[in-house]
């Protein structure tokens, strides 16, 4: 999404508090520095095919497509993006893929396959002639039994995504952060991506117990980290960076700036802020990197994560 909200207006109104200098932390480096946005979502509403949008977020209930993607990160450097998946749908994978074909900037799509499925290598065998299928992602976070992620059948398809050289995304609540090591520490050699960073929860204000069981699966070296999402999580009104930083200064505590990558989960991100307001908050934070560090996480990272 752009400067404007969902509804075209303005940006969304009283979420973010500036800091009392009319100029954003991190203004230069967002401008210096060539960037992949790792995590944005495409769609076409359709209320049948979108029932997680309630009422309470009716700005979501509307198309968002690459016309306005583009348009959104005009001037920003934001040089491509990564679509990913949003619903549990080979439907979904294919309408992402059709539009990664036809609009360059969407370097690739991590999209949903049914990986306990009887025949999934010829089901990524046929995915993977495509070259914008850049990963696999299933939405744990919604399951209502948090144990799938060990079954059987379900981790026999995740073990074939390795001869593909395909990513996993871990799209998990903060909950279910206990178990992950176990899911995977049954793939070492498999390249993780966690989203959102495991989903704290930072409008409560609470590090703990996230932030151990951040640095437990830290130690895992095929694990990268999305900083996204988490203004989301925030659901404060209005937020300020202090109220995010902590998080973010976390992350890079335990993976380091070597697996951390940008991502802005767009337009879920319109909810709480605008798109320029999440670069100059993440470009404040990584200000005092260094250059080859500060190009990790605005690009490098999610070009070696998902082989772009």
């Amino acid at each position: 999404m752009a400067d404007r909200n969902p509804a075209g207006g303005q940006r969304p109104a009283g979420r973010f508090q500036q800091p009392g200098s009319d100029s954003r932390p991190g203004q230069r480096q967002i401008r210096s520095i060539a960037k992949i946005d790792s995590h944005q979502h495409l769609w076409r509403y359709d209320p049948g095919e979108y029932p997680w949008i309630p009422d309470s977020q009716a700005r979501l209930k509307r198309d968002f497509l690459p016309e306005e993607l583009r348009s959104t990160l005009s001037n920003t450097e934001v040089e491509g993006t990564l679509a990913v998946q949003i619903r549990q749908s080979v439907k979904e994978t294919d309408g992402l893929l059709e539009l990664a074909d036809r609009w360059s900037f969407i370097r690739g799509i991590v999209g949903w396959v049914p990986l306990a499925a009887d025949n999934i290598a010829e089901i990524l065998a046929g995915y993977t002639q495509r070259p914008k299928f850049k990963g696999v992602r299933h939405l744990l976070q919604e399951e209502a039994d948090d144990e799938l992620m060990l079954n059987q059948d379900f981790n026999r398809g995740l073990d074939k995504l390795l001869a593909y050289g395909l990513a996993y995304d871990l799209a998990v609540s903060e909950r279910q952060l206990s178990q992950l090591t176990r899911f995977i520490d049954l793939h070492p050699y498999q390249t993780f991506v966690l989203d959102h960073a495991g989903r704290p929860r930072v409008g409560e204000g609470d590090m703990e117990p996230w932030r151990s069981h951040l640095r437990d699966i830290a130690e895992r070296v095929n694990v990268y980290c999305k900083i996204s999402g988490l203004v989301t999580e925030a659901r404060l009104s209005p937020w300020k960076p202090e109220d995010i930083r902590p998080y973010i200064d976390t992350i890079f505590d335990v993976f380091g700036p070597e697996r951390v990558m940008f991502g802005s989960e767009w337009p879920i991100l319109l909810l709480e802020t605008d798109y320029r307001d999440w670069l100059s908050l993440c470009a404040g934070a990584v200000a005092t990197f260094s250059q080859s560090e500060q190009r990790r996480f605005w690009s490098q990272t999610a070009r070696e994560a998902y082989r772009l």
